[in-house]
C-alpha cells in the first residue's frame, strides 16, 4: 500500500515536578531548602529512514506521545530528562501544523532530524526560591506542558526524473523496460493509481532515479481526477520527461496532448515550466505514428529535444536514457519554496511574528469570566495548588500581568466566578 499524506498527534513529555524539602540531617542545624528541580519533558523528533517509501505505518499509529520528565527528589536531587522520542519517516517527507498551517520541516535527507513537538521544562524546587528574605521557601513549580500539535505529513516522492503524460501512453511500460521496477500495468485510464519509483543504469556508471507518476487529465491542477495527487509528486524532479502517444491510438491528437499538459504543470506551479523537458514519441511501431510525428516536429519549437521510441519493442531506449543522464548533470536542484529560493548560505532571515496577548477575556452564558492565553495557561499548570505559598505566588503573577485591573474594567465585582480552564475562581476586590 503506498500511503502518501496522514494526520496524526503529536505531543512532547511534560516537565517533571520540583520539589520542596529541606535538610534534616543530625549535626546540621537549619539545614535549608534542598528539593531538587523535575527533569525535562522528552521531545518528538523526527528523523529520515532511507529505506522507508511510504506512510503506511503512520495508518495503524496516529498518537505519539514523549515520556515526561521524573520529578524533583528531595537533598537538592533533580529528577531525570527523559528521552527523545524518535519517529521514522520516509525521505521527502513535509511536516505541516495542521491548526495554522505552517510549515514545521522539510525532510529529504537520510538522518535529517527535526523537532516536532517540544517537551516541557522541569518544574524548580524549592531550593530556587531561597532569598535573604525567605531562605526557607514552602515553595515549587510544576512542570511545564510538553507542545501538543495536530500535525499533517505529506510525502513527496524524491526522483531525479518524472515522467508526466495522458493516461495510457506508456509511461509505465517504459519504466518497468528501462528499471527493474514492476508497476501495474493495464489497458485503462489511471491503471497507475500512486508512484512507482525505479533505478535506472546507463551502464557508464552513471544511474538516476524515475517515477511513473500518475496520469494526468485536463483539469488536474484544480483537482479533476488525480489532481493534486500526481502534481505534488512532480515538484520534486529534476528533469520531466513527457510520454506522448505517437500513434494516436486512444482517439487524442499528440500535439492537443502535449499542449494539455503542460497547460496543467504551469497552471499548478509556474515554477514547474522552468524543469527541462525531454519528449518522448512513444508507440512509434504502430501505424500512423511516424507520419504524427512529422506534424509535431513542425508545429513543436525546437527547444525541447524529441525521441522516438517503442517501449514495446525497446528501440531507442538507450538514446534517451542516456540523453536524461546528461540532462541531470547539467541540472541543478529546484528549491520548492520561494523563501528557500532567496536565502543564501550565511544569510539570516527575519520574519514578522504578530505578539500574542498574555490573556484575553469573555463572558460565558451564565455570566461567568473567561480567563484564555497561553502564558496565564502556563502559569497555572505550572503553579502548585496544594500549598499557600504557590498560590500567592500566582496570584501576584496574574496581578502583575494586569489581569486583576483587566477584570474590573470588564465590570468584575466580589463574588463573581472567574474561569480558567476547568477551574473556577472567585473575584475578590
Amino acid at each position: 500500500m503506498f500511503v502518501d499524506q496522514v494526520k496524526i498527534y503529536v505531543k512532547g513529555g511534560n516537565g517533571g515536578d520540583g520539589m520542596v524539602a529541606f535538610r534534616r540531617e543530625k549535626f546540621v542545624p537549619n539545614g535549608g531548602p534542598a528539593g531538587g528541580d523535575g527533569g525535562k519533558g522528552a521531545n518528538v523528533v523526527f528523523i529520515v529512514e532511507e529505506g522507508l517509501r511510504t506512510l503506511v505505518d503512520f495508518r495503524y499509529k496516529r498518537h505519539f506521545k514523549a515520556h515526561h520528565g521524573e520529578h524533583g527528589m528531595s537533598k537538592s536531587m533533580h529528577g531525570r530528562g527523559a528521552d527523545d522520542l524518535v519517529v521514522k519517516v520516509p525521505p521527502g517527507t513535509i511536516v505541516k501544523d495542521i491548526d495554522t498551517g505552517e510549515i514545521i520541516a522539510d525532510l529529504v535527507a537520510h538522518g535529517q532530524t527535526a523537532i516536532i513537538a517540544k517537551g516541557g521544562r522541569g518544574g524548580r524546587g524549592n531550593k530556587r526560591f531561597a532569598t535573604p528574605a525567605n531562605p526557607a521557601p514552602e515553595l515549587s513549580e510544576n512542570g511545564e506542558p510538553g507542545q501538543e500539535r495536530n500535525i499533517q505529513l505529506e510525502l513527496k516522492v524524491l526522483a531525479d526524473v518524472g515522467l508526466v503524460g495522458f493516461p495510457s501512453v506508456g509511461k509505465s511500460t517504459l519504466l518497468s523496460v528501462v528499471s527493474a521496477a514492476r508497476p501495474k500495468i493495464a489497458a485503462y485510464h489511471f491503471t497507475t493509481i500512486v508512484p512507482n519509483l525505479g533505478m535506472v543504469d546507463t551502464h557508464d556508471g552513471r544511474s538516476f532515479v524515475m517515477a511513473d507518476l500518475p496520469g494526468l487529465i485536463e483539469g488536474a491542477s484544480q483537482g479533476v481526477g488525480l489532481g493534486h495527487q500526481f502534481l505534488r509528486h512532480i515538484e520534486r524532479t529534476r528533469v520531466i520527461v513527457h510520454v506522448i502517444d505517437m500513434s494516436g491510438s486512444e482517439g487524442r491528437e499528440p500535439i492537443e496532448d502535449f499542449k494539455a499538459i503542460n497547460q496543467e504543470l504551469e497552471t499548478y506551479n509556474l515554477r514547474l515550466m522552468e524543469r527541462p523537458q525531454i519528449i518522448v514519441a512513444n508507440k512509434m511501431d504502430m501505424p500512423e505514428a511516424e507520419e504524427n510525428l512529422e506534424k509535431f516536429r513542425k508545429e513543436i519549437p525546437g527547444e525541447y529535444p524529441i525521441f522516438p521510441i517503442s517501449a514495446v519493442t525497446q528501440t531507442g531506449l538507450k538514446e534517451l536514457i542516456l540523453a536524461i543522464a546528461d540532462k541531470l548533470e547539467d541540472t541543478p536542484a529546484f528549491p520548492l519554496d520561494e523563501i528557500l529560493e532567496q536565502e543564501e548560505e550565511n544569510t539570516v532571515l527575519y520574519k514578522f511574528e504578530k505578539e500574542e496577548p498574555d490573556f484575553e477575556i469573555t463572558r460565558d452564558p451564565d455570566g461567568a469570566f473567561v480567563l484564555t492565553g497561553a502564558k496565564v495557561e502556563r502559569l497555572f499548570t505550572m503553579t502548585n495548588f496544594e500549598r499557600d505559598a504557590s498560590i500567592n505566588r500566582f496570584s501576584r503573577q496574574l496581578r502583575s500581568l494586569g489581569v486583576d485591573e483587566a477584570l474590573r474594567k470588564r465590570g468584575a465585582k466580589d463574588g463573581d466566578v472567574v474561569r480558567l480552564l476547568d477551574f473556577e475562581f472567585e473575584f475578590m476586590e
